[in-house]
């Protein structure tokens, strides 16, 4: 069974999937299933560049960047999306990223963002949460 929201890759050709609703099927990409991807955490101890970060701006706004230290954002590495969900799930913002861009993102509807994911083209699908 498939849920709202999670996140699917093929292991072929590298097709990444979101579900918008639940399920129960299975998702099948070049014959195969496709596996689905389970965010890696920061673990306590261990800083990580790849973790969402939830700063404030001059105004008051929400920035969400990509590690406490920039994020490489070059040809071979960089962040591909930032995507940001509500605590209650129902709201969902994604911003693709590229190349010679910042790695971070701007969320003015404070309420809106509990949650944010990144997923980097080398090390794959990362989460931070607000403190």
């Amino acid at each position: 069974m498939t849920q709202r929201l999670e996140l699917y890759r093929c292991s072929v050709c590298g097709n990444l999937v979101q579900v918008i609703l639940d399920g129960q099927g299975e998702l099948v990409c070049c014959g195969e299933p496709m596996k689905l991807l389970k965010a890696q955490k920061n673990e306590e101890g261990k800083t990580e560049k790849h973790v969402p970060v939830f700063i404030k701006d001059e105004n008051g706004n929400d920035i969400i960047a990509v590690g406490s230290t920039p994020h490489p954002m070059d040809e071979n590495h960089y962040i591909m999306f930032i995507e940001t969900i509500s605590k209650d799930k129902n709201k969902v913002k994604l911003e693709y990223l590229y190349p010679g861009e910042e790695a971070k993102t701007c969320i003015k509807d404070q309420e809106f963002v509990d949650f944010a994911y990144e997923y980097c083209n080398l090390h794959g699908l990362w989460e931070g949460k607000r403190d």
